[in-house]
């Protein structure tokens, strides 16, 4: 232990970033204020990890007012709405608030008249072509405001200029994506869900007719298409919208939204899911489905429809089936037992291999319905495929973990810089606790360790936290006194101070032993996915849902 925690310690909580431009100090400025440092035996895992933060400087550009924004990276230059505005920024925010908050608010500053919201921002200008709309951009900026410090944070004139823009955004939607009245949102072109390459859009164009978003190609028989993640999306973002305006003090309009939120999943249900395969597709112009498995399911997930039920047909189904999306290397953009599957990883494809935007929106869905578990075995092969990283890239190969397409892609590197806070890090959330999980990164190739020890710490309103794994223990420092002593397998849950609320099981093995808090042993007998609340120094039991096994069939 002393010699892993006294690297860490001995690491300069700058080093992470090495970027000595005005935009690249900025970002190293805010991830050195975060006190996110990592180290491991072997180092292999954390030399990724510390180049994933210093290639982020490579995906910055300055908005219109000369602030840091994210960048896609790589080949795509601008910051697009389905991703480096929702769901990179959502993560970044843990990182590196400021850079993420102004990637939020360049959007809202660029919104037409109309209402619409660019697709993507360039240095040039912003583009209107399609909506590319995937994560619901209300979810993400809620998440950041809460995670920041909500009214003392972010700020209420910051939240009530992002509900403002994202309502209109949402009137422009109504009006102009649902042109045969379902009450669903339509997909006008491929471009509109980022599914580029797709066999989901074989035959339809990539982009809307003359370019213009409210209109679809007139010549086209199957066209426009009801789209679940489009609708799902929406659907959420409406969810988020009531949230917000409660927030706000208006609780008519949060009434309002939630109505519409119902109308919305109503929709989507009535529009585009098939029962007997227990799966959403989209509809085309005759109604009929589209019937590719896709990435779509995850997408409407991570959508938060569906109960916890569902879930679990979902993973029993699909996610974890190794004929569909588990792959070695989870999870693939079309199921495998497609003909039109294509794992191919060696250009921007949505036919078949592994995209890290899939990856980096799944944790919502499974953690949303307390599979922890579960998601640990789509995140651990990730891992392994990252700490052999190099450039990284788009896409892996879904049969050996080899990254793909392009280089310094944002969502791979905030991709790296997630999985391993949920491994084995410390993770602040928006609900204003704090994650100390105590796994390891667990060798699935060829049987190498990805890491035998690990060390992380973050600092949270002024409190240094560490948090040092082995295989059989892990430990909690707060301002270098030991907090927490647990088995490893189970993550431990506090509030922002480090008050012990909950117990978690993270292995599907029953997990034995003590744990030591607040200089008191209390032992521990946690099976997966259950979770123990704390109170006056003993566990009871909340929940125990099980554990969903992978299937084969």
């Amino acid at each position: 232990m002393g010699e892993l925690l006294k690297e860490l310690r001995g690491m300069a909580s700058d080093t992470a970033l090495k970027d000595n431009r005005r935009l690249g100090a900025k970002l190293r400025e805010e991830f050195a204020g975060s006190g996110v440092r990592f180290a491991a035996t072997p180092s292999r895992l954390a030399d990724v990890h510390r180049a994933a933060a210093e290639r982020l400087a490579d995906c910055l550009d300055a908005d219109g007012r000369g602030r840091p924004v994210l960048q896609e990276g790589g080949v795509y230059k601008g910051c697009w709405l389905e991703s480096t505005g929702t769901i990179n920024a959502e993560l970044l925010s843990r990182f590196c608030p400021s850079v993420a908050e102004a990637t939020f608010e360049q959007f809202a500053d660029l919104q037409r008249e109309d209402g619409l919201i660019p697709y993507k921002v360039t240095s040039a200008a912003p583009v209107f072509k399609q909506i590319q709309l995937v994560t619901p951009p209300a979810r993400s900026v809620w998440n950041h405001y809460r995670l920041n410090g909500g009214p003392e944070g972010a700020g209420l004139e910051w939240l009530r200029k992002m509900y403002e823009s994202l309502s209109r955004y949402d009137d422009w939607l109504a009006a102009n994506r649902d042109t045969r009245g379902t009450g669903a949102v339509e997909a006008f072109c491929a471009f509109d869900t980022g599914h580029d390459l797709s066999p989901r859009f074989w035959h339809v164009p990539d982009a809307p007719y003359k370019g213009d978003p409210a209109r679809f190609d007139p010549n086209s028989p199957v066209l426009p298409f009801v789209a679940p993640d489009l609708t799902a999306s929406v659907y959420c973002g409406r969810l988020y919208l009531a949230r917000m305006a409660e927030e706000l003090g208006d609780k008519d309009a949060a009434e309002k939204w939630s109505l519409k939120a119902e109308k919305s999943l109503q929709s989507l249900i009535r529009n585009c899911f098939d029962e007997k395969d227990g799966f959403f597709y989209d509809a085309d112009a005759g109604g009929r489905f589209v019937r590719i498995q896709s990435d779509v399911l995850l997408r409407v997930l991570a959508s938060e429809v569906g109960d916890g039920a569902f879930f679990v047909s979902s993973l029993s189904r699909y996610l974890l089936n190794t004929r569909k999306f588990f792959a070695k290397y989870p999870l693939t953009s079309i199921a495998m037992d497609d003909p039109r599957f294509d794992p191919s990883s060696s250009y921007n494809s949505w036919a078949g291999p592994v995209n890290f935007l899939s990856l980096i929106r799944a944790p919502h869905a499974f953690e949303r319905h307390g599979r922890h578990v579960e998601l640990t075995w789509i995140l651990q092969p990730i891992l392994s495929a990252l700490s052999r990283m190099e450039r990284f890239g788009q896409t892996l190969s879904p049969w050996t973990g080899e990254e793909g397409y392009t280089e310094a892609y944002s969502p791979a590197i905030l991709c790296a810089l997630d999985f391993v806070e949920r491994i084995c890090g410390i993770q602040p959330t928006p609900e204003g606790e704090l994650r100390f999980t105590g796994l390891l990164p667990s060798a699935v190739d060829h049987g190498s360790p990805v890491a035998e020890e690990t060390a992380y710490s973050r600092t949270v309103d002024g409190v240094v936290y560490e948090l040092y794994n082995t295989a059989e223990e892990c430990y909690v420092f707060a301002d270098g006194q030991l907090r927490f002593r647990f088995p490893a397998g189970v993550r431990l849950v506090t509030d922002r101070n480090g008050k012990l609320q909950s117990v978690v099981g993270m292995s599907a093995r029953k997990v034995e032993g003590a744990l030591l808090a607040d200089g008191r042993e209390i032992p521990l007998r946690v099976k997966g996915n259950e979770v123990w609340r704390a109170e006056n120094g003993r566990l009871t039991l909340e929940s125990a849902i099980g554990v969903v096994l992978p299937t084969y069939e």
